[in-house]
């Protein structure tokens, strides 16, 4: 009886051990997708930063009337030619936040080469005459602008020492900018020499008491009552500064 042995050759090639492959070919494919992706990113940071396509070529200002553009842009003093990527918003807006005209600002990269700065100005709410010029003032107290012939429209402010940190004037400006408008339109002079000593001069009417800045609905409503009243509309002096005893001269 004759015995039959498996091949040593067909034994060399079962399945389960496949032949090695080599791996030179797939570390040589690693490596240029590396390089490949390296030179790709470096060419991007080069046009961001380096290049002179994305570089700040104009300077756009919104807002403005009180403020010249000229002083905006020489006070943002934002170089041209500077790659929009290394442009620090943040400095020019505070550069620009200390112009006096300026309440607020935001500034604005407009790719690929425009900067934008957007403007909110303070609003001139009264004027204070002072060594021969007329000093235009917003609601917080901050001289915005000055002329030499008086703005119209604005009623005058007297206190002894007008300006943002004086409780006397923040407080006649806050009256002011409580009154609604068809009263704020009427006034022209508020005076005061306490916070709780505002009055009020209505052109072609009379002199209103007004007190200090509190209770304005209610003052309101007692000031415009009495003045369809003939003793209201007779009056010189009106005083609502205490609503419960409202009195007319």
């Amino acid at each position: 009886m004759s015995t039959t042995r498996p091949s040593p050759d067909r034994d060399a090639r079962r399945p389960e051990e496949p032949a090695p492959r080599g791996r030179g070919p797939g570390r040589w494919k690693v490596a240029l997708v590396t390089l490949a992706v390296a030179a790709l990113l470096g060419a991007a940071v080069w046009v961001v930063l380096g290049s002179k396509l994305l570089v700040v070529r104009s300077v756009e200002v919104t807002g403005t009337s009180l403020a010249p553009r000229d002083r905006v842009v020489a006070t943002a003093a934002i170089r041209l030619g500077l790659p929009m990527a290394r442009l620090d918003t943040g400095e020019v807006r505070d550069r620009v936040a200390r112009l006096r005209e300026v309440e607020s600002v935001r500034v604005k990269r407009r790719w690929p080469a425009t900067v934008r700065i957007a403007v909110r100005e303070r609003v001139p709410v009264a004027v204070v005459a002072r060594s021969g010029r007329y000093h235009q003032f917003d609601r917080h107290g901050v001289a915005v602008a000055d002329s030499a012939a008086r703005p119209p429209r604005l009623p005058a402010l007297v206190v002894a020492a007008p300006g943002p940190s004086d409780r006397v004037t923040l407080a006649a400006l806050g009256v002011l900018h409580g009154l609604p408008d068809r009263l704020k339109r009427q006034v022209a002079e508020v005076t005061a020499d306490s916070p709780a000593t505002v009055t009020l001069r209505l052109a072609g009417g009379p002199t209103v008491v007004w007190g200090g800045a509190d209770r304005t609905e209610e003052k309101v409503r007692l000031l415009d009552g009495l003045r369809r009243t003939p003793a209201g509309r007779t009056a010189r002096t009106i005083d609502v500064s205490s609503p419960e005893v409202v009195t007319t001269q």
